[in-house]
């Protein structure tokens, strides 16, 4: 059993993680309006911002993003993990509450997007449905163990496009400015402005050949 010492300690812990979520609100709020506007202003489909923040999935996913990414932060991944999931559930999109995502981000459509853990993603950043980004390989000790928390997923910088059911795998960076297209498989970092599709991929594989 706790001690009374033990459990004022553990009261008092929790009352400060609440207080820290609270003040976290406000800031939360404007981060997801700019993920809002994004989505608004990057979908010729959208009528309204009302209709964006009540019926987009990736809106959806972000929102629950935010929030578990600060419990994630604060100590409490088993809170941040169920909060991902319950979005995860609903739409279709997974994202780690670990991964790193600037302002005014958009997920377009969204099924079957992943995002993982140690990802990083800058700001105005555009992905569609069916994108992956994910780690290459998974490296364990001599027993067999996986090793935690190690940086394996893409580095996705500012202003970035990345189109339906690209897979990206691996601690590589994506420049600055860059175009990903449909259904590629990346493995390899690209400097900013690249404009990368599976027919340049095949070039530049030929090319080394």
């Amino acid at each position: 059993r706790q001690s009374k010492t033990e459990l004022e300690g553990v009261d008092a812990r929790a009352l400060r993680l609440i207080q820290d979520f609270a003040a976290a609100l406000p800031g939360l709020r404007v981060l997801l309006d700019t993920d809002v506007l994004a989505a608004y202003h990057g979908d010729p489909a959208a009528r309204s911002v009302d209709e964006v923040l009540l019926c987009y999935p990736g809106i959806l996913a972000i929102i629950h993003h935010r929030l578990a990414h600060h419990l994630y932060q604060a100590g409490l991944p088993l809170l941040a993990r169920i909060s991902s999931e319950l979005a995860h559930s609903a739409t279709g999109i997974d994202i780690h509450p670990g991964a790193q995502i600037g302002q005014s981000f958009f997920i377009d459509h969204g099924t079957g997007v992943v995002i993982g853990e140690t990802a990083i993603i800058g700001e105005r950043v555009r992905i569609y449905q069916a994108v992956t980004l994910g780690a290459k390989r998974f490296p364990s000790d001599e027993s067999g163990t996986l090793h935690k928390g190690l940086a394996r997923h893409p580095i996705v910088e500012d202003d970035v496009v990345i189109y339906a059911g690209a897979t990206i795998l691996g601690r590589i960076t994506i420049g600055k400015g860059s175009t990903i297209g449909g259904n590629v498989w990346l493995t390899r970092s690209v400097p900013a402005e690249s404009n990368i599709t599976q027919a340049n991929l095949q070039l530049d594989c030929q090319d080394k050949n």
